[in-house]
């Protein structure tokens, strides 16, 4: 018999722009979901970024397996046809700023009342409610609002972004959980939920090791570590320089600083007593990164890694992007897949991190056109005629 992907039969209007809402819904989508992105007229923001060169790689990494129909929400007759979508719909979901959906007509409440059982997921920056609610957030004021900027870079320097665009992901990620959280006690109740999920909150558990630094110091302790524990409470725990690049390493207990004198030769520095215990090595933390890169800056990366794979010494060569999009380890579990899209053409693709036993993960469809699948979806599955599509098209409430 053949297994079903967990959400099967789970309908998911996706109104989800540029990443948090996107990837939100990719994953419902690699889950067995059926995902209809629901569009305006000019198509969500992020396909616009197609026009700057290579930009649009990331809406085709968030949109594969999507459906695409434009349902204009600011006419009257498309803010209705929505309304009668989301009466067969598992999950609405939406990271506009707050009350957006409201002031269209077609927020929680609305929503809420003609189909109980409705999950409505709703991501922003800082939350629905408390002072920040509509504070314009991007991923990089998060970054800067949560703390993240103060503690990146190195302390003479000035503050700089995470490279990725981590708020936006963890968002994703918590928007999505919270999502199946809200199926899983549907289950057990019938009813819907409104889901509340916001940047700032998602990425502050993150700061622990920084928070455990600042708040032993009782503040005085500089925030930015480089490349260094963000606690200053583990070393050797940094980016060592290879003869033809960089390497990370970490030891983050007895054994593998053992295992790395053994690797690097010096095993008679076991016993020396400015690095005989994880704290005599942290006050110490500036000889104990020479002493290694003294060791690591006469070698390749390559042979840096095979040493230290050898003594279960935890470390990883620092990769270049054109590295990783190659990486083996992700193309044979099929993670990264090579794609020809009918837009963009041969690019590398994600597929979704989370893995089902016994179901292999679903094949992907490139990210659909803008509206490709109008008539799949609003003829087919919604059940509107001919004539009554004309009639909206020709009110501007669908493409």
């Amino acid at each position: 018999m053949t297994q079903k992907y967990p959400l099967e039969g789970i309908v998911v209007l996706d109104l989800g722009q540029i990443y948090q809402g996107p990837y939100a819904t990719f994953l419902m989508a690699m889950a067995g979901a059926r995902v209809i992105k629901v569009e305006p007229p000019e198509g969500e923001y992020l396909r616009a970024r197609a026009e700057v060169g290579g930009a649009a790689m990331p809406f085709s990494m968030l949109n594969s397996n999507k459906e695409s129909v434009v349902v204009n929400l600011k006419t009257p007759e498309g803010a209705d046809l929505f309304l009668q979508m989301a009466r067969k719909a598992d999950v609405v979901l939406e990271n506009f700023a707050p009350n957006t959906m409201d002031r269209l007509g077609v927020g929680w409440k609305v929503l809420h009342e003609i189909n109980p059982r409705l999950i409505y997921a709703a991501g922003s920056g800082y939350g629905r409610t408390g002072p920040y609610r509509d504070y314009p957030a991007m991923d990089l004021t998060v970054q800067a609002m949560s703390g993240i900027m103060s503690i990146t870079g190195f302390p003479d320097r000035e503050p700089v972004k995470s490279g990725p665009a981590l708020c936006d992901f963890f968002g994703g990620i918590h928007l999505y959980a919270a999502t199946i959280t809200a199926l899983f006690e549907r289950e057990k109740t019938g009813k819907g939920r409104l889901i509340d999920v916001s940047l700032q909150d998602a990425v502050y558990p993150s700061l622990s090791s920084n928070l455990s630094l600042w708040f032993s110091s009782g503040g005085k302790a500089p925030l930015r570590t480089g490349n260094r524990h963000g606690g200053m409470s583990a070393s050797p725990y940094n980016v060592y320089p290879a003869s033809d690049g960089y390497v990370a390493i970490i030891c983050v207990g007895q054994r593998q600083w053992l295992w790395l004198l053994e690797a690097m030769g010096r095993p008679e520095l076991a016993s020396d007593l400015k690095y005989i215990t994880l704290k005599a090595r942290c006050d110490n933390m500036d000889e104990v990164d020479a002493l290694v890169s003294s060791w690591t800056q006469t070698r390749t990366k390559t042979e840096i890694f095979e040493t230290l794979l050898r003594h279960k010494v935890p470390a990883a060569p620092v990769r270049e992007l054109h590295e990783v999009v190659d990486d083996p380890n992700m193309h044979q579990r099929g993670m990264l897949q090579w794609i020809d899209h009918p837009e963009y053409g041969r690019i590398v693709l994600p597929n979704t991190p989370l893995r089902f036993d016994g179901l292999d993960p679903l094949a992907l469809r490139p990210s659909p056109r803008l509206d490709a699948d109008a008539q799949a979806i609003l003829r087919d599955w919604f059940g509107l005629s001919e004539a009554e599509m004309s009639t909206l098209r020709a009110a501007g409430a669908i493409g």
